[in-house]
């Protein structure tokens, strides 16, 4: 796990509700890290959830000044801290 900060709690991006904020902390998964690291979902960048499909997959976030489409098994790969 790509971690910047051991100290202090996390959570995933999967476990934000509408309209929550946090910071990117790191990710759980080396190989998918590299893929939202190109979609700009960089560690330390803030990051908001601003919707949820019905059925609560995908979510779309807003990162780096966009909007971005995840898949909750993505999203939950994202460390994030308040």
């Amino acid at each position: 796990m790509f971690n910047l900060n051991k100290h202090r709690a996390v959570r995933s991006l999967a476990e934000l509700k509408k309209n929550e904020r946090g910071i990117i902390n790191g990710f759980k998964d080396d190989s998918l890290s590299v893929k939202l690291i190109e979609m700009g979902c960089l560690p330390g960048t803030e990051v908001s959830v601003d919707l949820i499909a019905p059925f609560g997959d995908p979510i779309a976030i807003g990162v780096s000044g966009y909007c971005l489409s995840l898949r909750k098994d993505e999203a939950a790969c994202i460390m994030i801290e308040d």
